[in-house]
């Protein structure tokens, strides 16, 4: 079986009210407004705190950095209006993530990281509040991360090189375009060839181990992202050939089962693991991710694939996780809108709506279990509202994946 029950709930069969999702979204935000203090930041969830310590945290992935992200994002799409500017508060998040990370041990090590280091933090204060010395520092940061060993989204130089695209993308600076193509170009010196399944993977490298994984935050359809996203900046030829590796990689590690689809976390498992795989249908890991990072593909030779992993993840129905982002029914469902910008078919409009109103739902009850709201962008509330945003005008991108600064007025 292609997905694993026990990891989803049946789906509540909820009628599409956009009247909901507007209260929703301003519940959210209200929410973390009214719970919002410089000294103590925002609670936090027990869902975000494995080890119990309460500590709060200050990056763009599941910290007090990704919430301001998140509501900004909220009120430049005319979602909400803020009560409260927050920008001298940014200029406090690198210090106090910085220290953090050195509490954990990773220290300089993360620094670069774009999910839970300084490089967002620093685009997120630079939208806000450009500025020289800023910049420069983004640039350094990106500049040094290009060796980095876990060559994946969270950690390595595939984040990075997406800071290069977003920052090119803000400023039309050619700096920032140099490094993007400079990390493209690192990247493809390091693939490796699988004689097996006859395609290209990268190792990722972190945390002691060595992995090959191939998911949508860690593995190799995260990398292609950038390099979909900024391929104009390559030349033809380059292009060319990263596109065929994509395309061949995805093609020949997916398992089908009849109209559906799924991909493993791992090409290899790790060593001395003999353990099966997990069988996950979620943004992090399995057919959502997948539908979702290559949706902007500009070729249609894995269409059919798109599709058929859209179908797995209806078919697995809504996480039981909750409504977040990376492992919950918001992130799922951003696969369904993906899809209905590349087809035009309705079915996946109405697939992503009836995920949004199940995640209320589920938001709701979770709050009420837990006597809070989650604070966080990619394992919390704030990217649910993201989603029922997008939901709303029936188009949308993954946050800080596929957009990062909201277009001028």
């Amino acid at each position: 079986m292609l997905f694993d029950p026990a990891r989803h709930e049946p789906l509540q069969r909820l009628p599409w009210d956009e009247g909901a999702a507007l209260r929703m979204i301003e519940r959210i935000a209200r929410d973390a407004e009214d719970r919002f203090s410089p000294q103590s930041h925002w609670p936090r969830h027990p869902l975000d705190d494995e080890r119990g310590t309460r500590e709060p945290e200050f990056q763009i992935y599941c910290g007090a950095g990704g919430v301001l992200w998140a509501l900004h994002h909220l009120e430049a799409a005319g979602a909400v209006v803020l009560r409260r500017s927050y920008r001298d508060y940014l200029a406090r998040l690198v210090p106090l993530n910085r220290a953090r990370l050195a509490a954990d041990g990773s220290g300089d090590a993360h620094a670069a990281s774009y999910l839970i280091g300084d490089v967002s933090l620093l685009m997120l204060a630079y939208g806000l509040s450009p500025d020289t010395d800023t910049a420069a520092r983004i640039e350094a940061l990106i500049a040094g991360n290009l060796d980095h060993p876990a060559r994946e989204l969270m950690l390595g130089s595939p984040g990075t090189m997406l800071a290069a695209l977003f920052m090119h993308q803000h400023t039309g600076e050619p700096r920032w375009a140099e490094l993007y193509v400079r990390t493209a170009r690192k990247l493809w010196s390091q693939l490796l060839w699988s004689p097996e399944h006859q395609c290209r993977y990268w190792t990722q490298e972190f945390a002691g181990y060595r992995f090959t994984m191939l998911d949508a935050v860690h593995g190799f359809v995260a990398t292609a992202v950038p390099l979909i996203l900024g391929r104009a900046l390559l030349d033809a030829d380059e292009w060319g050939a990263w596109q065929q590796c994509i395309v061949a990689t995805v093609r020949n590690t997916a398992e089908r089962d009849g109209s559906l689809a799924n991909w493993r976390a791992y090409l290899y498992p790790l060593a001395g693991d003999t353990r099966p795989q997990k069988v996950l249908t979620q943004f992090c890991h399995g057919a959502p991710g997948f539908v979702i990072c290559l949706a902007d593909l500009p070729t249609g030779e894995l269409d059919d694939l798109l599709v058929a992993g859209g179908e797995t993840t209806w078919a697995a129905g809504p996480l039981a996780k909750g409504s977040n982002l990376c492992h919950g029914t918001g992130g799922n469902g951003y696969a369904f809108l993906k899809l209905f910008e590349r087809t035009g078919d309705e079915q996946w409009l109405d697939r992503a709506r009836a995920f949004a109103m199940h995640g209320i739902a589920q938001t709701t009850a979770h709050a009420d279990h837990y006597g809070q709201m989650r604070y966080s962008l990619w394992t919390g509330d704030p990217g649910f509202a993201l989603f029922l945003r997008d939901c709303i005008r029936g188009a949308g991108s993954f946050p800080t994946l596929q957009t990062f600064y909201p277009p001028a007025p």
